[in-house]
């Protein structure tokens, strides 16, 4: 069965008009469970559809939220869950700018798609966001190049809330079968490294709730 952050849902979303498509999923669903480390298949939209329990109990700390679970789309929750920074290590840099590299790409293609254009909405409304999608993001690229937008074999950071792995680093692998591809769908793991970093002091909540989201682009003067 389908998993997601903090509970279990029993279809994946959303469901395939085909039945054999849904059977696909159903059984790929099963086999996603057996994965050790924190896999999710996403939409073009980043909506999750399948998840593993490794990845909800990545983010099982994670406190509510009404539009940015992680176990409903990652990408609103790296851009907008006041509580992303205390599970991804290096949040702007490692996650944030990367991923928002990869939604500008994504309006390119679906420029007409609702979803896409709500969160593009939702970027607008926070004013350090969108002068970092504006102007920032294009100086962040050149400095670092294309290379480090890419998922597939980057390396991140992650806060893990189990002690066993603690402040650690994954390995983002793009193992996206073609079934899926053709579906309109990825699948990433993150592949947890033995090998840790120096410890990341935690945030508190309080703290990460009155934190800029970005800080890439210096908020503007009063």
């Amino acid at each position: 069965m389908a998993h997601q952050a903090g509970g279990q849902r029993s279809v994946p979303r959303p469901v395939p008009e085909s039945l054999e498509a849904q059977a696909y999923l159903h059984d790929y669903a099963a086999y996603l469970e057996a994965v050790p480390f924190p896999s999710v298949v996403l939409d073009h939209r980043w909506d999750v559809v399948l998840s593993n329990d490794a990845f909800a109990s990545l983010f099982r700390e994670v406190g509510p939220h009404p539009t940015a679970l992680p176990g409903d789309n990652f990408l609103r929750f790296v851009l907008f869950h006041p509580d992303a920074p205390s599970v991804l290590g290096d949040h702007e840099a490692g996650w944030c700018l990367p991923m928002l590299a990869r939604f500008a790409a994504a309006v390119e293609r679906h420029g007409h798609d609702h979803g896409l254009q709500a969160i593009r909405r939702e970027i607008a409304q926070d004013p350090i966001m969108e002068a970092a999608y504006r102007h920032g993001l294009p100086h962040w690229i050149r400095a670092v190049g294309e290379e480090a937008v890419e998922h597939d074999g980057a390396v991140r950071s992650l806060l893990h809330p189990d002690p066993r792995w603690g402040a650690t680093e994954c390995r983002i692998v793009d193992d996206t079968p073609r079934t899926l591809h053709d579906m309109g769908y990825t699948r990433l793991t993150m592949v947890l490294r033995t090998s840790r970093p120096a410890p990341v002091p935690r945030r508190t909540r309080a703290a990460r709730r009155t934190a800029s989201h970005l800080s890439v682009v210096p908020a503007p003067e009063a």
